[in-house]
């Protein structure tokens, strides 16, 4: 109805304040849609004029022409700025793979000095280890490697010092020996530095035994077995005659030496340390076991047991310990051996020496053998019951 009685407005001629300045502004809104909806190639060669009559423009003017490199956001939002052109994003330096040129000395930088960057040759550097991190970083690795014995794991971990070796027990040293082989041959040490370090012990030897005395014929052993292995070259021991004048070097050269000549065709050295831990047979750490339960009845040094026990390198076997100690109390006489018994199994317990299931199973293979030791014992009972309470209560 609006529309109807504007149009007859406009035909009669007769324009009031208000109608003008309404038609006004319908023209400017429908003027301001056209625009809105109008691409930026036809916005840029038609524009409208402030009443909103479309005016056509120039053609031949470098603005009236479509630009197909625009690119202004076509979209009627924004601030009319350039899109963005790829190559990242905020903060980035460019695209991926980018390769940027050599930077080169500027001669009006403040800080340019023509003495120390005048002829500059980059090169590059490996970080500088003092001896004393060495050995620190080295120390909890070859630890480790005594608990699992992965010679790979050990590999792998040093890729990314001066090994406690001497000061350790026969199957760590035994442990060590091994490694050489798959170790230095061509992966990360050669025949070359292996002969430098063993010449760098050889000079140390004076400071070593005042910590083990024992050290020469201990390296002598080490020799032996890296030249058997072929970790050493087999002229080591040539290039050191008549050249040392030191006696705990000649004392370690010459048993190299005999350790050397007993062996026809130079075959490994694989006994060299001896046979420790769980490789022993069963019958010897029995009776290793109760050798160290008749001293300990003896003498009564709970701490010398329990360090006897850790020296047969067997945690898996304790259970055997408990069995032997119920055995020994229940073919003693008197009650002394009960109480001593259950203050060693006591202490063992509590130092983790001894675990709840070791415990159980000693006392269970007891159990189950019960009848066949009545036949052997005058009177079990009494002796077996204050061990069995007491070892109950502890658990």
């Amino acid at each position: 109805f609006l529309n109807d009685a504007l149009n007859e407005v406009e035909v009669n001629g007769n324009w009031t304040p208000q109608e003008k300045a309404l038609h006004e502004a319908r023209l400017k809104a429908k003027a301001k849609r056209r625009l809105r909806k109008s691409s930026s190639r036809n916005s840029t060669s038609e524009s409208f004029s402030e009443s909103g009559e479309l005016v056509p423009g120039d053609p031949h003017s470098p603005k009236g022409k479509a630009n197909t490199n625009d690119r202004k956001s076509r979209t009627g939002k924004g601030r009319g700025l350039p899109k963005k052109g790829g190559a990242g994003g905020k903060g980035v330096w460019g695209a991926a793979g980018m390769v940027y040129e050599v930077e080169e000395p500027d001669a009006r930088d403040p800080n340019y000095d023509e003495s120390s960057q005048g002829n500059t040759v980059y090169a590059t550097v490996g970080p500088e280890v003092d001896e004393k991190e060495l050995e620190k970083w080295s120390h909890p690795i070859v630890q480790e490697y005594f608990e699992h014995g992965d010679t790979k794991e050990v590999e792998v971990v040093l890729l990314r010092g001066r090994v406690p070796v001497l000061e350790g027990k026969a199957s760590h040293r035994e442990l060590t020996s091994p490694p050489a082989v798959p170790t230095c041959r061509g992966k990360m040490l050669s025949q070359r530095d292996m002969g430098r370090a063993f010449d760098k012990i050889l000079k140390e030897l004076p400071d070593l035994i005042l910590y083990t005395p024992e050290a020469p014929q201990m390296l002598g052993q080490f020799i032996a077995r890296a030249i058997a292995d072929h970790v050493l070259p087999m002229d080591f021991l040539d290039c050191y005659k008549g050249k040392v004048d030191c006696e705990h070097a000649r004392v370690a050269l010459d048993r190299a030496a005999v350790l050397l000549t007993m062996k026809r065709e130079m075959v490994r050295l694989d006994n060299v340390w001896g046979v420790g831990g769980g490789l022993r047979p069963v019958k010897h750490l029995i009776k290793e076991m109760n050798l160290l339960l008749k001293e300990y009845l003896i003498s009564g040094d709970v701490a010398e047991a329990e360090h006897c026990l850790r020296d047969l390198e067997v945690p898996h076997f304790h259970h055997e310990l408990v069995y032997e100690a119920v055995v020994m109390v229940l073919e003693s006489k008197g009650e002394s051996a009960s109480h001593m018994m259950m203050k060693l199994l006591q202490s063992l317990w509590k130092t983790g020496l001894i675990t709840v299931d070791q415990m159980n199973r000693g006392f269970q293979r007891v159990f189950d053998e019960l009848l066949k030791s009545a036949l052997t014992c005058r009177m079990p009972t009494p002796s077996w019951r204050p061990l069995w309470i007491s070892a109950t209560r502890r658990q």
